[in-house]
């Protein structure tokens, strides 16, 4: 109910930007926008995981060569360690009708600590009862991960990202906008999406 409201307080607020002319090509936007209510949001996966240029399954899987262990333990001794990540966000629309949005600001933790933010400009209609992936790309740098705990750290946090890619571990936060008029409305509020075990 509250999350209702929210979407009612951002639809008024975007139809103060719109002139009369222009209420006619919008009204089937903020309808689709209207409609990110009623969508489901998951995890699908994450991919491409890199860290300090190690592909981080190799790290899991204990095939970490010469190479990549110096390369990481310079990465630490430098205090720079580069993390680079799709997260793939699940977008389902379960209703008739359309759902839309233009942009897509995101914030990630990784055990329940702030790693990244960012914002996605790609738009995307989810139609009915379709699935739409939506990829965000990460890219941080997460040396105070491991500031204390040096390559025990990284092992362990490799090993939140066990299962081919997934993690238990994760937590996104979204929230959509649209572009109406050349202005950038976004919801007030973050969607939270935490990945199921």
């Amino acid at each position: 109910m509250k999350i209702k409201i929210v979407i009612i307080s951002f639809l008024a607020s975007c139809i103060m930007f719109v002139s009369c002319g222009e209420l006619s090509s919008v009204a089937s936007q903020l309808a689709g926008v209207a409609n990110l209510v009623n969508c489901e949001y998951s995890l699908k996966n994450i991919s491409n995981i890199s860290v300090a240029g190690v592909n981080l399954k190799q790290v899991t899987k204990g095939n970490v060569t010469v190479a990549d262990a110096a390369r990481l333990l310079y990465a630490i001794t430098s205090k720079t360690v580069p993390l680079t990540m799709d997260v793939n966000v699940n977008v389902k629309n379960p209703t008739q009708n359309k759902a839309n949005v233009t942009a897509m600001a995101w914030a990630l933790d990784i055990e329940k600590k702030q790693i990244a933010n960012g914002n996605n400009n790609m738009a995307y209609v989810i139609e009915p009862k379709k699935t739409t992936v939506v990829p965000l790309n990460v890219g941080t740098d997460i040396y105070s991960v491991f500031a204390n705990g040096g390559v025990e750290a990284l092992k362990n946090f490799a090993g939140s990202f066990g299962n081919d890619g997934k993690s238990s571990r994760l937590d996104l936060r979204i929230k959509p906008s649209i572009n109406i008029a050349g202005r950038n409305i976004s919801t007030p509020n973050y969607i939270n999406i935490t990945k199921k075990v």
